[in-house]
């Protein structure tokens, strides 16, 4: 058993990466290891809801990075786009309790960090810290985080400046946002000394989707995040006053992709999707028109269908099932085999080739794109939009301010689909001997594996 256990959840990490990284591979040389295969989808929040509860998303109903409220209503929150709620989620949605609270329900005394993984915000935890920008009437932005202590942000900003919120994910990602996640947590650790602590540093997710996992700017990213890692590690022990024990989770891992698929097109084409015009003209899903359409997450897609119709979801499955890059498609009883079985899922779940991923697009003239496209807006795109990361000024002068480019072969990377090759299994990875079994782990073992170590 452990006083002080830190979980590392690290986006896009492999055990070959390990060989470009000697800080992470010195602290966990004496440990173990195992492949870790993540639960599909294999995208940010729910691989991150699995392993901090230990059930997979048929359980605690986080079914890929947004949601579809079909009453068109978010939780105590106004929907982005007709119910579509993506990447703003508090902990609310979570249905199952997280490794902090089964902590305190084992012992009172133990206390938990959590540090920018998704799904955050009021999750009980006894620290807390994520970014939370204030969205302001004028459509600008504030910088801000949610923190727990209430006050606390202010104190970090006070002594690190804000969170670098524009290097978190888009076209400036870079190495300052994880820097300044590990800075803000060795702050924290200044004056508290909690028990858990689960932080989420994200920097090796952006290059290798852009450029691809195995490119020189993949590999450059490697050597960036691992120097932060061994900031922190060098860091924590001298304010601890202990070596506390190290777990590196990868969430997944990415794997080249050469092809892009459009569901929502497939749909349209077929007479399922119906779209409508905003004021300029410019075409959105009519989601309330539409008998059946898809949010797209990585190589993942949700199909919604109107009132659950059997005629419509069949027609839909024989559309989709044609298109390129497609490996698979699960209905209800497949997706309940493979604990992906929510009220909150699609009727049916689209599944990529590892080599193929999912773009959201369902205009078939760019002229008639919405504007948020060609924006970097996470929040109103009915899906996950990889191309935000090559923004350019030179399209923003073409395209009256918009910067996003209407390309999907750009991108080279992604992920969710089941790993179903080694290259889409991750790394599990320990400071000591005998913290887990060095055998193939799924992602919800982790939620088991952290408990041990308080006896819980």
């Amino acid at each position: 058993m452990s006083d002080h256990v830190f979980l590392l959840s690290i986006p896009g990490l492999r055990e070959r990466d390990l060989t470009h990284m000697p800080r992470l591979q010195r602290l966990t040389s004496a440990g173990d290891r195992a492949t870790l295969v993540p639960s599909v989808p294999a995208v940010t929040c729910p691989v991150q809801m699995n392993m901090t509860t230990g059930t997979p998303p048929a359980e605690h109903g986080v079914i890929a990075n947004g949601f579809y409220w079909r009453d068109g209503l978010t939780p105590g929150r106004g929907p982005k786009y007709d119910g579509v709620e993506m990447w703003t989620a508090w902990n609310d949605v979570v249905e199952r309790p997280r490794i902090w609270e089964r902590l305190k329900q084992h012992d009172a005394s133990l206390t938990s960090a959590v540090w920018f993984p998704l799904l955050a915000k009021g999750c009980g935890a006894d620290f807390v810290c994520t970014f939370a920008p204030i969205h302001n009437p004028d459509g600008s932005e504030s910088l801000w985080c949610y923190t727990v202590p209430e006050m606390h942000y202010g104190e970090l900003r006070d002594a690190l400046g804000h969170f670098p919120l524009k290097h978190f994910w888009g076209p400036l990602a870079s190495i300052e946002s994880s820097r300044w996640i590990v800075s803000s947590y060795l702050e924290l650790l200044r004056t508290e000394r909690p028990n858990f602590a689960y932080l989420y540093l994200p920097h090796l997710d952006y290059a290798a989707q852009k450029f691809g996992p195995d490119s020189p700017p993949a590999i450059a990213a490697l050597g960036e995040l691992d120097e932060e890692i061994g900031r922190l590690v060098n860091g924590a022990a001298p304010l601890l006053g202990e070596e506390p024990l190290w777990l590196v989770a990868s969430e997944y891992a990415i794997t080249e992709v050469t092809l892009a698929s459009f569901p929502n097109r497939a749909l349209r084409d077929a007479g399922l999707l119906t779209v409508r015009l905003d004021d300029d003209g410019r075409e959105r899903i009519d989601f309330a028109a539409s008998r059946a359409w898809t949010l797209v997450d990585h190589q993942v897609g949700h199909v919604f269908v109107r009132e659950h119709d059997a005629a419509t979801i069949a027609q839909a499955a024989a559309v989709l099932g044609k298109l390129a890059g497609v490996a698979d498609i699960w209905d209800a009883d497949e997706q309940s085999r493979q604990g992906l079985g929510h009220e909150r899922s699609g009727d049916l779940v689209l599944i990529s080739e590892p080599d193929s991923w999912q773009a959201y697009y369902w205009w078939n003239d760019e002229a008639l794109a919405p504007r948020f496209a060609r924006q970097v807006d996470i929040h109103n795109k009915p899906g996950y939009d990889p191309c935000e990361q090559f923004w350019d000024m030179a399209a923003m002068k073409q395209h009256d301010g918009g910067g996003v480019p209407l390309d999907p072969s750009l991108v080279k990377g992604s992920h969710g689909a089941p790993a179903r090759t080694d290259a889409q299994r991750g790394v599990l990875l320990s400071s000591r001997k005998a913290t887990f079994i060095e055998q193939p782990t799924a992602d919800v073992d982790v939620f088991d594996i952290v408990l041990r170590q308080f006896g819980a």
